[in-house]
């Protein structure tokens, strides 16, 4: 990838794996004449609303030579350079964008696809002389607690760097600064560039990690505090690593897959340590973001021994509470129930009808009393012994 094509003139391609062809740019026309304007790519019809289009520049050694308004103007002033490079960076771009860009600079019709489809997993997939890259951005929110992802996808090819963006993350524009700060690293063409934003997105999630960690750590205070909202918070950034982890993971076999083509396609040395420190980056916070998920993991399940064990003291408390009602009651029904005896004679013989017998008998008064102590005794003897009283 680091040979530039042949800039000859040459037939349009006739199928997706057809060499890449530039047009060459028109010859000088006299002076005194009208400058004769480029010839439009074949498939580039009117030049589509670059509304989406953030920043496009042409760089020769490394310095940016023009910035263009439009993705016509980038093509045209790109054919103008013979050792040039574009480099496009395009937010959320619509399709006739893409399929002008693809014209110009021969793009495989799945990547433009995926470019404009997104939500599709980190990869790198070669087409010729063209790379396709999909990276995951990720930036932590303060406010919200919570991580926020975005796609990236880049188009690399002999001289030209297209950078396709949905989500807010990450902002291309330092990464850009940086390199123009720099234009003995950026000479080396589209791959410094490639690395460059491969760097940035990296870096972007050492923030991410240090919020999570923050996270982590008060998670762990309001579980061992009983915070009934805990669970909730424990199960967000558990979601929320797992889309980490689908961002790293492949990441880790990408730059390592890169790194294998150094020899086959002579990547510069200072871009090889380059990107050897990102695949070292990157690395580590794969391995952090699988340790934050277990930790997590082990969190909740801690959580739910918890939550298990308060629960089972509130339920014993209430058995407790619930058998000393029923010792109370036991006792009220107890007394109630020897109070009923002497009520229930005394009721009887207070009704005072005169054909009741027991009224005129000189021994009716002590009988009763007698009666109702000898019942009451007897139902108290009884509740004693079965531990009502």
């Amino acid at each position: 990838m680091s040979e530039r094509p042949d800039r000859r003139p040459s037939p349009a391609p006739t199928g997706k794996r057809a060499g890449w062809r530039r047009p060459a740019s028109p010859p000088a026309t006299p002076p005194s004449g009208p400058p004769a304007g480029p010839q439009p790519a074949p498939a580039a019809a009117t030049p589509p609303d670059h509304r989406s289009v953030i920043d496009s520049a042409v760089y020769h050694d490394g310095r940016r030579v023009a910035s263009p308004a439009t993705l016509a103007d980038t093509f045209r002033r790109l054919r103008e350079e013979p050792d040039g490079m574009a480099w496009i960076g395009l937010h959320r771009p619509t399709e006739p964008e893409l399929h002008s860009l693809a014209a110009e600079f021969n793009l495989h019709e799945l990547a433009v696809e995926d470019a404009l489809e997104a939500h599709q997993r980190p990869k790198l997939e070669r087409y010729g002389d063209t790379l396709f890259v999909v990276l995951r951005a990720a930036r932590y929110l303060d406010a919200q607690e919570e991580v926020e992802f975005g796609e990236l996808h880049v188009f690399v090819g002999p001289d030209f760097l297209i950078t396709v963006r949905h989500g807010g993350a990450p902002d291309l524009s330092g990464v850009r600064h940086r390199m123009e700060q720099t234009p003995e690293l950026l000479s080396l063409g589209p791959e410094a560039a490639l690395y460059a934003i491969l760097d940035a997105v990296v870096d972007g999630y050492a923030p991410v990690v240090e919020g999570v960690q923050t996270d982590i750590d008060e998670i762990e205070t309001e579980v061992f505090r009983g915070d009934p909202a805990v669970s909730r918070r424990i199960y967000e950034p558990s979601r929320e690593m797992v889309e980490f982890q689908r961002a790293t993971r492949p990441l880790v076999g990408m730059l390592h897959g890169l790194m294998a083509g150094f020899a086959k396609y002579g990547t510069d040395e200072e871009l090889q340590r380059y990107l050897r420190d990102v695949a070292d980056h990157v690395t580590h916070t794969s391995e952090r973001v699988d340790g934050f998920r277990q930790a997590l993991t082990e969190i909740l399940t801690v959580n739910a021994t918890l939550v298990s064990q308060q629960q089972n003291a509130e339920m014993r408390a209430l058995a407790e509470a619930g058998f000393e009602q029923n010792e109370e009651i036991k006792k009220i029904s107890s007394w109630a129930a020897i109070l009923f005896a002497p009520t229930l004679v005394g009721t009887i013989y207070g009704m005072n009808f005169e054909t009741m017998p027991e009224l005129k008998w000189a021994a009716g008064y002590p009988f009763a009393i007698l009666l109702m102590a000898v019942v009451c005794v007897s139902l108290y003897v009884i509740f004693k012994k079965r531990d009502w009283l």
